[in-house]
């Protein structure tokens, strides 16, 4: 009677657990987003400049990593070449890869220009468009040779450098048409190769080998798509204040930067509101802070019901907020902030309506030189409308 392989029970019992963990990560990261986010994972066309600035740094930074390796190693194997093959061999081979490590070495300098996301997938087809030149250039060169031995042994590994390609776009955070675009050249390149033997081709190892390609293609996509996944919850947390769920003060500095310079750009109107509620303090010392939370919440709701959708609101710290309203002038802000100060912002825990003290400043009213400087604006404005009394607009005068 044979007994169990302990060491077989033991990976089995390994394969299930990691299975597991995969599966209730995948399972808590889908659980935790939005549906809009489920489509980000599909297409960047809708993603949010605070993810995508964050991609491009992460695409940026790994392809330079990867050209840096690559650099360094792609010369160092002149040696196994020299040893391993005939001088009218090496002495090409040792060619295409000196000509390899200079278009790393040169990547490297093109990424100290890239920005933005165009440059990304740019730093992302450069990286990937050396190694798929060389292989072409390996694959036709070497099948000039009869090979034996060792020389067909490493020979032979140099066919494998599109598996490795494949696989290493699994570290790069990719939508699933940006993993489909960048390995469907690859997997070209494979066929062209094949298509270079044409004549004395075998096709069953080259449709196994295919199948393979593909495989790997498919598990690359699904670790982009992954890290992307985790990528978007991670940035949501970042982003979002914990318990309004508004953008957070970092965030909301980033986006004021951004809308400012778009603005400047077109010359258009940006509004900004500087928004405190008052007295909230007594909330909290007569009700208990979760009393205030739930007023917090309860006003965020209120502000979000009367703005419009493209106006983002920012908790800057305790009960202040700075709402931003883009494409805005002066006049319009303030006629919508009037509205939302006539509707109200909820009610005290003892029935008492919650108001505000807001001040407005608009970019080209103002004349601010930066986004700071329209805060601050809106910031003094708000004190002064506290000082008025509280419960009102300051900043609409000449609006």
């Amino acid at each position: 009677m044979m007994r169990p392989n302990p060491n077989k029970r033991h990976d089995e019992t390994m394969r299930r657990s990691l299975a597991n963990l995969w599966y209730q990560a995948w399972s808590l990261v889908l659980v935790e987003m939005a549906p809009q986010e489920m489509t980000w994972l599909v297409s960047s066309r809708d993603h949010i400049s605070l993810l995508a600035s964050r991609r491009v740094t992460m695409i940026v930074s790994r392809v330079r990593l990867v050209a840096g390796l690559f650099a360094l190693l792609t010369p160092l194997w002149i040696i196994v070449d020299v040893l391993a093959f005939p001088a009218a061999i090496w002495i090409d081979l040792v060619a295409a890869r000196l000509a390899a490590t200079a278009a790393f070495l040169a990547i490297l300098v093109a990424l100290k220009r890239m920005r933005n996301m165009a440059d990304a997938y740019r730093a992302l087809a450069m990286l990937l468009a050396v190694p798929t030149a060389f292989f072409l250039f390996t694959y036709q060169h070497l099948g000039q040779f009869q090979m034996q031995g060792v020389e067909a042994a490493f020979a032979t590994g140099y066919g494998f450098l599109p598996f490795v390609m494949l696989a290493g776009l699994s570290v790069f955070p990719l939508t699933l048409l940006e993993s489909v675009s960048f390995a469907a050249p690859m997997l070209g390149m494979e066929l062209l190769a094949a298509a270079m033997r044409l004549p004395g081709l075998d096709w069953p190892p080259l449709a196994a080998t295919f199948w393979l390609l593909m495989l790997i293609a498919a598990v690359s996509a699904l670790a982009g798509v992954s890290q992307l996944a985790f990528m978007i919850v991670l940035v949501r947390e970042a982003i979002r204040d914990g318990l309004t769920g508004c953008f957070s003060r970092q965030s909301g500095e980033e986006l004021l930067e951004l809308q400012y310079i778009l603005a400047s750009r077109s010359d258009a109107p940006l509004s900004v509101a500087f928004l405190d509620l008052d007295h909230f303090k007594q909330i909290n010392d007569r009700f208990g802070h979760d009393a205030g939370d739930r007023v917090l919440v309860d006003a965020v709701a209120h502000l979000r019901a009367n703005l419009r959708i493209g106006d983002m609101v920012v908790r800057w710290g305790g009960e202040e907020f700075v709402i931003i309203m883009p494409n805005s002038t002066a006049h319009r802000s303030c006629t919508a902030l009037a509205r939302l100060t006539a509707v109200g912002l909820g009610a005290r825990p003892d029935g008492t309506p919650v108001t505000a003290s807001i001040g407005v400043a608009e970019r080209r009213a103002d004349a601010t030189a930066g986004w700071q400087a329209l805060v601050e604006l809106a910031d003094s404005r708000m004190y002064q409308a506290k000082q008025g009394g509280r419960n009102r607009l300051v900043g609409c005068d000449a609006a």
